[in-house]
């Protein structure tokens, strides 16, 4: 069992997902030190078309995961089995909750004629999400901060997952499980 990779899609998958949110996370921390300039808003449109894409990336993954079987874990202590689980699914949870509260948020914004459009990597736009553009302004406004204040909460849970998920991974990788070997980096036997 030890040193069985993950298939080659689950591996793009994996790293594709994986850059992007280490992107988004620099964006968010980066782009409210320039004020509001034009630089600042690039950065903004950048997240959302990064956001965007890891919520594809994130279906396109969770379809290949139900239709493929991942390896078998190594021979981990019980208790790391069922951390490496909650982590894993609370990964899968953060990579749609994110962008999700975020297109919500952008689509209940108080006036959206206002609004550039949500240039996707600046090729097209993509849609805001009608049934929240359509509510009254004071229901928009209501559901702005709600997203907001999610999208806010969900990147505390994302520090915390990716954080647990890279420490289990080197404690594993450390102790000869070969852990990175199975997610592509390396020799696997």
């Amino acid at each position: 069992m030890n040193g069985q990779r993950y298939t080659g899609v689950a591996i793009w998958l994996h790293w594709l997902i994986a850059i992007g949110i280490i992107a988004n996370i620099a964006l968010a921390w980066t782009w409210p030190l320039l004020g509001h300039g034009d630089y600042a808003g690039a950065m903004v449109t950048t997240h959302k078309s990064i956001g965007i894409t890891i919520l594809a990336l994130g279906v396109l993954r969770l379809l290949w995961r139900i239709g493929h079987r991942p390896p078998p874990f190594p021979p981990y202590k019980p208790w790391e089995r069922a951390a490496a689980h909650i982590v894993h699914w609370g990964l899968y949870l953060v990579i749609f909750a994110m962008p999700i509260s975020g297109w919500v948020m952008i689509s209940a914004v108080k006036d959206p004629a206002t609004m550039p459009p949500n240039l996707y990597f600046g090729l097209f736009d993509w849609p805001r999400l009608g049934f929240i553009l359509n509510l009254p302004p004071e229901s928009r406004r209501h559901v702005h901060e709600m997203a907001e204040n999610a999208h806010g909460l969900i990147a505390w849970l994302v520090y915390l997952l990716v954080v647990l998920h890279l420490s289990g991974a080197f404690k594993h990788q450390m102790e000869g499980f070969k852990e990175l070997q199975r997610m592509g980096i390396g020799r696997a036997n």
